[in-house]
């Protein structure tokens, strides 16, 4: 089986593709070759046996789709996006990344399968963004796409193509709608919501992090362990269970701000909590005020998606994951 990562190079994809390595197999087929791709020379991981396509490449660029597609491989995980801060303040960066890169990938294999009857798998990293304030609480998987920013108005769109080239037959697509991964390892990055990972992930190892918004303000999460899992599910799943709406708002946790800090002082204590300082910010405040609280999920859950229950899980797949077991 070959398997094509596109954003390889971010958490996830490397997540996904240590997993992917070590399980050896994706639905009971062994894989023998690897195709990881991203901006930057996405890390081959070392352990894999099978082939190994490592490159840098742009998907918005000319030919660069097709190429992916030439070799048919059997599954395409699409993690690449700008990430919502980004594609706020770079409106073109935003829409060339997130829009026309994906579109040029679903155009590609729709004219592959024109010439030879290739359908793949493709796992499209949707998000939670393509709703809006006001919203109910928790919120229904019937509830309409309501973005409130460029970001979510770009995944949205993207979900309407996949389920749409899905039903035409070019390929077989699901929209894996991720909830804010936290705690995210590494450094902050630019996504608005980068703010929920490094009020945890810093003070974990004794550093400061800055807090943007109030205490009060609710969200929607789950881990990094769990996003890659739902990635691999939906790589496997028989989407005729799932029906023509190809997109799935995942399970996952729903916790204010506040309840994200005492899960921290109960893993780590109070010296942890303290090293979150307070710093308004009102572009922050202003685009978190419309994002979604919480999802009811009942698809995803009943096809077998499966997240933490609480904080202190999150909290502590992070410091077995990332700090060896160990504060």
């Amino acid at each position: 089986m070959h398997i094509v990562i596109i954003g390889a190079a971010g958490m996830v994809g490397r997540k996904l593709a240590a997993k992917l390595t070590a399980d050896g197999q994706l639905d009971g087929k062994p894989i023998t070759e690897m195709t990881l791709v991203d901006v930057v020379t996405p890390e081959a991981p070392a352990s894999f046996t099978g082939k190994v396509n490592a490159r840098e490449a742009d998907l918005s660029a000319p030919g660069e789709a097709e190429t992916l597609v030439a070799a048919r491989p059997d599954v395409i995980f699409h993690l690449a996006a700008i990430v919502s801060g980004e594609a706020e303040l770079d409106f073109e960066k935003g829409y060339r990344i997130n829009l026309d890169g994906t579109r040029y990938l679903f155009d590609a294999i729709r004219l592959a399968h024109g010439v030879d009857g290739y359908r793949p798998r493709v796992v499209f990293t949707s998000s939670i963004a393509v709703v809006g304030a006001p919203l109910p609480y928790p919120i229904p998987d019937e509830y309409h796409t309501t973005p409130l920013t460029s970001y979510g108005t770009q995944k949205a769109i993207c979900e309407l193509l996949l389920s749409d080239y899905s039903r035409r037959g070019f390929f077989d697509g699901i929209a894996i709608r991720l909830p804010t991964i936290c705690i995210r390892p590494g450094k902050p990055n630019k996504a608005a919501s980068g703010f929920f990972s490094n009020i945890l992930r810093e003070p974990l190892v004794g550093r400061e992090a800055i807090l943007p918004v109030s205490d009060d303000v609710r969200h929607w999460h789950t881990s990094p362990r769990s996003a890659v899992g739902f990635l691999i599910h939906g790589a496997t799943i028989d989407l005729e269970t799932v029906g023509p709406r190809r997109a799935l708002s995942m399970p996952g946790l729903s916790a204010t701000v506040g309840e994200q800090i005492e899960a921290l002082r109960r893993v780590a204590g109070d010296k942890a909590v303290a090293l979150i300082r307070r710093e308004p910010d009102e572009m922050i405040i202003n685009m978190v005020a419309g994002w979604a609280p919480g999802f009811e999920a009942k698809r995803a859950k009943a096809l077998g998606f499966k997240a933490e229950t609480s904080f202190d899980e999150i909290i502590r797949a992070h410091i077995d994951d990332e700090l060896g077991g160990t504060l």
